[in-house]
């Protein structure tokens, strides 16, 4: 079963700079740990153990086919051949407003 990940800029460090990477498994707990054998370290990035359990963690996202897992199963989402699976880590930020001008 041929998914495809496509990697953030932040984790390409884990896939040899590889944007996209080929890897399986029937669910997303699984794709995940297929990540981790062919690419030692990534795991701990995308997930956390909360103690009973693994989770994405907080700050990433995680679209199958465009849809976010949290909505469709989380990592037991179902997953198929030909699969497109990306990885998003999620970004804050931007600009303080600008005060309002001192009156004269």
């Amino acid at each position: 079963m041929a998914i495809e990940v496509r990697i953030p800029t932040i984790l390409r460090t884990y896939t040899d700079g590889e944007r996209a990477v080929e890897s399986s498994g029937g669910t997303v707990v699984e794709l995940v740990e297929s990540l981790e054998s062919a690419h030692p370290g990534i795991k701990e990035r995308l997930v956390e153990d909360d103690g009973s359990a693994l989770a994405i963690r907080r700050f990433v996202n995680v679209y199958v086919n465009d849809e976010d897992v949290r909505f469709t199963g989380g990592l037991d989402t179902a997953l198929s051949d030909g699969d497109t699976v990306v990885i998003l880590p999620a970004v804050a930020g931007g600009s303080a407003p600008t005060p309002a001008p001192l009156p004269v």
